[in-house]
């Protein structure tokens, strides 16, 4: 219980602070004292607005937004989220464009479940619906996920991407961003051996740790340096009774926002110190740039406590993944058995996250696959966000991938042959040689 005591505690904190905020603004902001030209009132009231949005965003799951999108023909298209499939602790989400012809490339975009929602994704999706099919893994949080659909730990997280690609069907292109990518990578290699009609026809993976060890950062060192009782015994807690999944044991979402912000501490303090100025002179609104960002960052999820627990053994301790040792539900995954799908990877040269050299590693791992279906792209001057859903996604990364898409598609239209009336005109001899 003191588990679920903690949870509880951090969940008041963050109530109390969205109440101080809105208390705050609405104090200074009390007709009556407009007529004070007090320029601390006004601080006062920036102060209360940054802060009540900051910690009410914590608990808000962000909606996609992305109503239409302009095709080729000029128009504006209105565009649908549908279900495919649904399950327990993640959907599998297709964004229809209704009223445009089903595009040539269908694209499987692994989102992660690392704290933020499928929705951080959300630019990355949108760049691609413009010539692709999108379908996008939704993860659920998963204090809304009651004890009895049961545990959910990396292997469970692989599986439901093969049941996904396998749903999708063989022209697939599997784009995979950050955590996921060692398990994408697992996923495929899994459908290799078990299921080749299955494959996808290329895989994407884009700054993720598929060999902590490749290059250090603060992520893998903080691996390195706690032990997994430890980790279970000051990461883990139980969910409250206020939610659906009132019990289950997860790594919370704030604890995870904490460490995010710990990282560039700085950074993020002076970004609000700066929005509060902005707001306190009139000059911020609901969807500047800041708002924007932080609307997005600040939506955290909880994880499972087995998949963040068996992540942090698995993926940074014991590397499995680099070692070519990995195993779902007994059966050893083997790297090699890719040969038949086109790989890519995709690094940030500033990426404090995964770093490059984490992500490349998959390459060397796939023995099977022929070197002229590898590919790898370091991105200079680009971090870990920029990578997927920034300038150097928008105008040098993506038309990589695209073009990779459309080089490795193995259902792509073949070239034309000669028709049986041209064969019959050849002579004898030029028939024999082609025989």
């Amino acid at each position: 219980m003191r588990y679920m005591m903690t949870y509880d505690m951090m969940e008041t904190a963050r109530n109390t602070n969205q109440w101080l905020g809105a208390t705050a603004r609405s104090m200074a902001s009390y007709p009556m004292l407009s007529a004070i030209p007090n320029p601390a009132l006004d601080w006062m009231a920036a102060w209360g607005e940054v802060t009540e949005r900051a910690f009410d965003r914590m608990v808000t799951k962000p909606d996609w937004g992305i109503h239409s999108v302009t095709c080729d023909d000029g128009k504006d298209h209105l565009v649908e989220i549908n279900t495919v499939v649904e399950r327990p602790f993640g959907d599998l989400l297709h964004f229809k464009v209704s009223g445009r012809k089903e595009q040539p490339r269908k694209v499987l975009l692994v989102a992660p479940m690392s704290g933020h929602y499928a929705t951080l994704l959300r630019s990355t999706v949108q760049s691609l619906m413009v010539n692709c099919e999108v379908y996008v893994t939704d993860w659920h949080n998963a204090r809304d996920i009651p004890v009895s659909a049961g545990t959910f730990d990396i292997e469970d997280y692989t599986l439901y991407l093969v049941d996904f690609m396998r749903e999708m069907g063989p022209d697939t292109h599997v784009v995979a961003v950050c955590q996921p990518v060692p398990l994408a990578l697992a996923a495929t290699a899994y459908l290799a051996e078990q299921d080749p009609d299955a494959q996808p026809n290329s895989l994407t993976l884009i700054g993720g740790p598929v060999d902590p060890d490749a290059a250090a950062t603060e992520v893998t060192d903080f691996g390195r340096r706690v032990t997994m009782g430890q980790l279970e015994e000051t990461m883990i807690q139980r969910v409250g009774f206020k939610h659906a999944g009132v019990g289950r044991l997860v790594y919370p979402g704030l604890l995870q926002l904490s460490s995010f912000i710990a990282m560039n501490g700085e950074r993020h303090a002076k970004a609000f110190s700066d929005q509060i100025q902005r707001a306190a002179k009139g000059e911020a609104s609901d969807h500047d740039a800041h708002n924007r960002f932080y609307d997005e960052y600040l939506a955290v999820m909880d994880m499972p406590a087995e998949f963040y627990l068996s992540t942090v053994e698995r993926i940074f301790k014991t590397r499995e993944i680099a070692r070519n040792a990995f195993t779902i539900k007994g059966h050893k995954v083997d790297f090699g058995k890719i040969t038949d799908v086109a790989v890519k990877t995709v690094e940030g040269a500033n990426d404090d996250i995964s770093a490059p050299g984490q992500c490349i590693a998959a390459l060397a791992l796939c023995t099977g696959l022929d070197d002229s279906r590898k590919a790898s792209h370091v991105e200079p001057g680009a971090g870990h966000y920029g990578i997927f859903a920034g300038r150097s996604w928008r105008n040098n990364i993506r038309p990589l991938v695209i073009d990779f898409m459309d080089a490795n598609s193995r259902h792509a239209k073949p070239s034309p042959q000669p028709s049986p009336k041209t064969k019959a005109k050849q002579k004898p001899g030029t028939k024999n040689a082609v025989a």
